[in-house]
């Protein structure tokens, strides 16, 4: 089936093409907005062939499961068709565990919104910290296996256009952070990345240096430096200039607006940020750091192997909560601070034990003649090796309620493993076989941090297939 066809016929079981608002989608799912939810038949969208999951848990809107690569085209070509997209992708959680746990885990509290603004405002910066990571996770390794690698033409170009990349996004990291910021908070994004790239520019050392704040023996140890506060400065400062860009702009008449708006907000605003924000988040930005490296790479190994086990766990379920957003955001502070993220190695051992667990179900739906079990299994597994787990998450493990806890406790076993290994990652994002180029990072060296990463999958792996076999029954994956 070409895309086309897919893409008709998915129109087709959400009430034809004028019943569709908008479409957009994510790495493995289109979103659809509906004008009437009635019109949409979740048995006809799961019947057709390359759909690998339906999600339809509230009104007007129903995410439709095609895989990666895939859904981008599908995307596509319903754009080609003039259907809008909206204004940005939807970060709605819609896990379906079990009904009424997910309705209560999206009621509103100030803690979930709280992180899900900070999953608003960095998801979308995903492509950039995977390519980065990538980039140098790489180049650890071309460096370590090859020790002459400077003094080889080709390698040195290789390693210096790989550094390129990395450095173009992560010196400019609380830049991205505060457009995106702007933009999330409904500002002027070019401000806000104004005032993000501030925070990483050396004329803050001078500041700091002249008001007496800057440790020259111990730059790191300065109440003020550059880079103080990192992203999480960034987000607070575009939160502050966003408020103060709206209440002079409502004052200002139009035409001198687009030239005294922005520069008023600008010089408001950088005072306190620069002397206020960005010390006070630096001390929350370490305090983060510390607590969090103290339990991944603690001097003990139990403290880590427990601490990995727990995390890897309990990930997914984290996931169906909403408390992921949460992650986001330590992952981008540690990235900034350290350089390094300790706790996103383990967290990828989850998609491992989807993995296995999936391979068990597979093996029983053969045995119990599940045709259809084992062909959406089949479509979904080599994404679920790649690392993108969705496709077996909405697809399998998810709607059979069982294998979705099964599989988190194989896992488990995979995050003690990389954690008591003290595995650390260049980036976040890739998972599974193609994040074993950006676990780099560590104290045991790029090359065996990544053999350490790969043996934990195989944990993973090993361990979720063995629980899951165990614990789910012949009629269970008859009946799904």
């Amino acid at each position: 089936m070409t895309n086309e066809e897919l893409v008709s016929k998915i129109l087709e079981q959400c009430g034809q093409r004028d019943n569709v608002v908008s479409v957009t989608n994510c790495m493995t799912r289109l979103r659809i907005n509906v004008k009437d939810d009635a019109l949409i038949s979740d048995d006809g969208l799961k019947a057709i062939e390359g759909v690998l999951g339906v999600v339809h848990d509230r009104p007007q809107y129903v995410e439709v499961v095609v895989g990666p690569g895939k859904v981008r085209k599908c995307a596509d070509v319903c754009a080609e068709m003039g259907i809008p997209a909206t204004g940005t992708a939807s970060t709605e959680n819609s896990w379906q565990e079990n009904k009424a746990a997910v309705k209560a885990a999206q009621k509103s509290n100030p803690v979930r919104d709280a992180l899900k603004i900070f999953g608003e405002i960095f998801i979308p910066l995903i492509p950039g910290v995977i390519a980065a990571g990538l980039c140098a996770g790489v180049n650890t390794l071309i460096q370590q296996l090859n020790p002459g690698w400077a003094d080889n033409s080709v390698l040195n170009v290789v390693c210096t256009l790989l550094a390129l990349i990395n450095t173009s996004f992560m010196t400019y990291i609380t830049a991205w952070a505060g457009y995106r910021a702007a933009e999330r908070f409904g500002g002027t994004p070019i401000l806000g990345g104004m005032l993000g790239l501030i925070t990483g520019l050396d004329g803050i050392n001078t500041l700091s240096a002249a008001v007496g704040w800057f440790n020259a023996d111990s730059p790191l140890d300065s109440i003020l430096r550059s880079g103080r506060g990192g992203v999480l400065a960034a987000v607070l400062g575009v939160l502050i200039l966003v408020k103060v860009e709206k209440a002079i702009r409502k004052r200002m008449p139009e035409a001198l607006d687009i030239v005294f708006t922005p520069l008023l907000t600008l010089f408001i605003c950088v005072i306190p940020y620069v002397f206020v924000v960005m010390p006070i988040c630096g001390l929350i930005s370490s305090g983060i750091c510390t607590v969090v490296s103290s339990i991944c790479m603690s001097s003990s190994a139990l403290v880590r192997i427990l601490a990995g086990y727990i995390s890897a766990a309990l990930f997914l379920p984290m996931v169906a909560m909403g408390m992921h957003h949460g992650l986001v955001a330590l992952y981008t502070v540690q990235l900034n601070q350290l350089g390094y993220v300790t706790l996103y190695p383990a967290l990828c051992m989850a998609g491992a034990g989807q993995v296995g667990a999936a391979i068990a179900i597979y093996l029983k739906a053969k045995k119990v003649r599940n045709d259809r079990l084992r062909s959406v299994i089949s479509g979904a597994l080599p994404a679920g090796v790649l690392g993108v787990g969705e496709p077996l998450i909405y697809g399998v493990t998810l709607p059979m309620g069982r294998p979705f806890l099964t599989a988190g406790l194989g896992a488990g076993f995979g995050g003690a493993f990389v954690m008591a290994m003290q595995v650390a990652a260049t980036t976040w994002g890739p998972s599974g076989l193609l994040g074993c180029f950006v676990m780099t990072a560590g104290p045991n060296g790029a090359v065996m941090s990544v053999v350490y990463y790969f043996i934990g999958l195989v944990i993973s792996c090993a361990a979720a297939f063995a629980i899951t076999y165990a614990m789910v029954t012949d009629g269970d994956v008859s009946n799904a």
